[in-house]
């Protein structure tokens, strides 16, 4: 049986849970001083990132659990946030401002990205593999870029 009332209904659920996701997408405005003299503010849209004027492709990987967010971003695994793994491609001689760069002499990679209320913090990483979540392969990590933060 075809019943239009619950087509619109399931649209409305469908367009609900991708609002849900929508806390990440936005114009993000640098708060942190690393933020404020590399990349200034950037923008969250489906898909891409916006650094600078410069708009990157990325790929959502995976969603972190609350114990690779605490570990990447110091965030409290209690708190109400989220983030992901991004896949991107952001070349070395890419500069940004005050002609700096995310990764130094190496292409960046992945991005995780963590949002807790009015704001934003990622982390941009590089190396072929994805980086793993936890405290110690952090602080052992060559592929770590650097952490900056955002806010709304």
């Amino acid at each position: 049986m075809h019943n239009p009332f619950r087509k619109a209904i399931v649209a409305s659920i469908l367009l609900y849970s991708l609002t849900l996701t929508a806390q990440e997408r936005g114009i993000w405005h640098a708060t942190s001083s690393n933020a404020k003299s590399i990349t200034g503010d950037v923008v969250l849209a489906d898909q891409k990132i916006t650094i600078n004027f410069l708009t990157f492709t990325m790929v959502q990987v995976r969603p972190l659990q609350s114990a690779e967010l605490s570990a990447a971003f110091d965030a409290d695994p209690s708190a109400h946030g989220g983030g992901s793994l991004y896949r991107l491609q952001i070349p070395s001689t890419v500069k940004f401002l005050r002609k700096n760069t995310l990764c130094g002499t190496d292409d960046t990679e992945w991005m995780a990205i963590y949002v807790a209320g009015r704001t934003l913090q990622l982390a941009f990483f590089s190396g072929d593999k994805p980086p793993v979540f936890t405290l110690d392969a952090l602080a052992n990590s060559s592929d770590v870029c650097g952490t900056f933060s955002y806010g709304y």
